[in-house]
């Protein structure tokens, strides 16, 4: 498990989002191109979840003025994997949350 594996598993155990900003300090990524490293790293978890059939793991990280949401680059990827359709936003991470914390309990 990689270390961003590793966290995601202990917000989901904790029933626990986080920001961006806070994932990638607490995963000790530094420098200018940190958020960019953490979004493309995050990508590839969604590639991973689509393809088990799984909640997205991203869906636990948030931008810190965006009201608990994703970056608009969540949903986008999201959609191109076929797994949003455009719809509320607010109700479709409420849902993927609800999975991951359901999942980790069974």
């Amino acid at each position: 498990m990689t270390p961003l594996e590793s966290a995601l598993h202990d917000l989901t155990a904790r029933g626990q989002t986080t920001t961006y900003g806070t994932l990638a300090r607490d995963l000790g990524l530094t420098g200018p191109a940190t958020i960019a490293q953490l979004t493309s790293a995050l990508e590839t978890l969604m590639d991973q979840d689509a393809a088990a059939n799984l909640p997205f793991r991203a869906a636990l990280v948030s931008g810190r003025l965006n009201n608990n949401l994703p970056a608009q680059g969540f949903f986008a990827k999201a959609a191109a994997l076929g797994r949003y359709d455009g719809s509320d936003a607010s109700v479709y991470i409420a849902t993927e949350r609800r999975c991951l914390f359901q999942f980790i309990r069974s």
